[in-house]
């Protein structure tokens, strides 16, 4: 942000007397706005926000904002202007009645930010609150305060992904971190990358769209893409966490029941300083090799006793997909149960016979 003064030279009467009137100018930088949401069609919610300061000139250019005037009138402006930034960074959203509240209004805030429930990790696009909806999403909030290793294992459409990217879009809107990084094994149901078209961007993206999805329910398009080409938000396939040192992160791994057991040990030495992270993975759906054991289940045998490494067991009562993915899900148990207990007694029966 900058401020400048000039002077402006005005004739009061010709040729007698000259008025200098202080011009103050300031610009403010807006970073990651959608300016259709945040100025209005045809610039309307700009214009409304002019109409609360008919003394300053505001111009709107590109992603800057340019007001001149009155110093003391600009000071005001700017200190209004930072209430509705605050509140579209939050909700994603800048409603007129928002505007005029915070213009006319003498507080120092908005209500609905007053006002707002403590269950919500964020709010995503359109002001949509998201918060953890079941049982075991709630145990992995809590959990997340205080673990910086955290295992969310269990069936499919419970959650574990959607809530686990909340926490770390959460955690980098709070500044509590730097980066957020999601990984997932690029190799999935044994497809091989190298018969899909396209490079390797092309190849790996369609198994990491998930992810990407889950983001663009909580940050805007535009904001998502800065995010992207910085850095601050990666995405990648876990091969390319090799050889990384992972700090001031939110670092996320996900169908890790995909994984081999060095990938797994790969990726969990990643870890740097201040960095917190979240896997999440289906046991039943493993895609590897039969010849290959899965690094999540041994990571999960071996690692359950060590301190602040959580474990986050989920379950049916958690799915949120269509309700027939739960009883889906639940006739698959029934189904493995039943093979379990029929091959555990037909290995009974050829120790009887041999005796």
């Amino acid at each position: 942000m900058l401020i400048d003064k000039c002077l402006l030279k005005v004739p009061i009467f010709a040729g007698q007397l000259t008025l200098i009137i202080a011009m103050f100018e300031k610009l403010i930088h807006l970073e990651g706005i959608d300016p259709l949401e945040f100025f209005g069609v045809n610039n309307a919610k700009m214009n409304l926000i002019k109409s609360f300061f008919p003394k300053l000139i505001i111009v709107y250019r590109g992603d800057d904002v340019i007001i001149k005037g009155d110093d003391e009138e600009i000071l005001r402006f700017e200190s209004k202007f930072q209430l509705i930034t605050d509140h579209y960074n939050q909700f994603n959203v800048l409603p007129d009645s928002v505007i005029s509240q915070v213009f006319m209004d003498d507080s120092e805030g908005t209500s609905e930010s007053a006002t707002e429930e403590k269950d919500v990790l964020l709010f995503g696009i359109n002001g949509k609150a998201i918060r953890a909806r079941t049982p075991n999403q709630k145990v992995l909030v809590e959990v997340c305060k205080n673990s910086d290793l955290i295992f969310a294992i269990g069936p499919a459409g419970t959650g574990k992904t959607y809530t686990a990217i909340a926490l770390a879009v959460k955690a980098l809107k709070n500044r509590e971190i730097k980066r957020v990084i999601l990984s997932r094994p690029a190799v999935e149901a044994g497809e091989r990358l190298g018969f899909l078209p396209g490079d390797i961007k092309e190849k790996i993206d369609p198994y990491l769209q998930p992810l990407y999805d889950a983001l663009l329910d909580m940050i805007p398009a535009k904001k998502l893409d800065e995010f992207m080409k910085d850095g601050t938000i990666q995405i990648a396939p876990l091969a390319f966490m090799r050889g990384r040192t992972l700090s001031n992160a939110f670092v996320i791994l996900d169908e890790a029941q995909n994984t081999t057991i060095n990938q797994m040990k790969m990726f969990l030495t990643r870890m740097g300083l201040n960095t917190k992270f979240v896997v999440t993975g289906d046991e039943t759906q493993i895609d590897l090799p039969t010849q290959s054991p899965s690094g999540l289940i041994l990571a999960k045998k071996i690692l359950k006793n060590i301190k602040d490494i959580s474990f986050v067991q989920f379950d049916v009562r958690d799915i949120v997909r269509h309700r027939l993915v739960r009883d889906i899900v639940m006739a698959y148990e029934k189904h493995h149960a039943h093979e379990l207990s029929k091959r555990e007694k037909e290995k009974e029966k050829i120790q009887t016979d041999k005796t």
